[in-house]
């Protein structure tokens, strides 16, 4: 089953849980929001594209704000949601279905500023995967460099692309289950694949399960440089409140690059 697949069959349930819309665009559940990171600047007045707009929370915010947001959703089901959540709210936003390098609707240099943030606050992993990783759109995308250059294509000369990813580090740990021989309740944190090891792996979220990119931070920075961006801020972020009582690491890597360009 695909992500996408994955993603039709639970988007009842993200939505159900994800409340309505707010003012602010978020970066994750329990993460700082935009109010605290202030990594967007000024919006009013200006065309922004999200990449993954999942039940499109972010993106009404954006337009409460005087945005005009357009966005690009795989998932036929919680693009429905956005559209519902639109509608509810009494905005206007462009949704459209479809990989998220499919961005030939869009003209060249045309965009003031994108985004990119998780699909789904909190989605914890479990199992196979490591204790506190999410997904995102961006860390789900097989062809990283193809989408990096679309929306290099479309974005104004010194825009931002602000984005999130799973933290790779936190991609190589697994607790221990309950009863596991270490001082924490839920055994000790296992190294459990390479650093450097690239490639896909096993998350869970609500009993399904999701393929994530495994990118080490020298990866995601050279793919920026191809495609022709400059990193100006790199935060590494967890959540405030944890169900995990133990020592942790970061789950989400925070960037905000910028395009190149005259």
């Amino acid at each position: 089953m695909t992500n996408t697949e994955v993603w039709d069959r639970i988007a009842a349930r993200i939505a159900a849980q994800a409340g309505p819309a707010g003012d602010v665009v978020g970066y994750g559940d329990g993460l700082p929001t935009e109010r605290d990171l202030r990594l967007l600047g000024t919006i009013a007045g200006k065309r922004v594209l999200e990449l993954g707009c999942g039940t499109g929370h972010n993106a009404v915010a954006l337009v409460r704000q005087g945005a005009k947001a357009i966005a690009i959703e795989p998932s036929e089901q919680l693009a429905a949601h956005a559209r519902r959540l639109a509608e509810t709210h009494g905005v206007r936003i462009e949704v459209r279905v479809g990989d998220l390098a499919d961005l030939a609707f869009l003209r060249a240099e045309s965009v003031d500023l994108a985004l990119s943030t998780s699909l789904v606050a909190g989605a914890v992993a479990t199992g196979t995967s490591a204790s506190g990783a999410f997904a995102s759109p961006l860390g789900e995308a097989d062809d990283l460099d193809r989408v990096l250059r679309q929306v290099h294509r479309v974005l104004k000369p010194n825009a931002a692309f602000v984005c999130t990813v799973p933290h790779p580090f936190a991609l190589c740990l697994e607790r221990e289950s309950a009863g596991g021989a270490g001082p924490l309740p839920l055994g000790r944190q296992e190294l459990i694949r390479s650093y450097l090891d690239e490639g896909p792996v096993a998350v869970a979220i609500l009993d399904e399960q999701l393929t994530v990119q495994l990118r080490p931070v020298s990866t995601m920075f050279a793919a920026f440089a191809r495609a022709g961006f400059v990193v100006d801020q790199l935060l590494e972020l967890e959540p405030a409140i944890s169900p995990d009582p133990g020592p942790r690491v970061p789950d989400t890597l925070l960037w905000r690059v910028r395009r190149l360009g005259l």
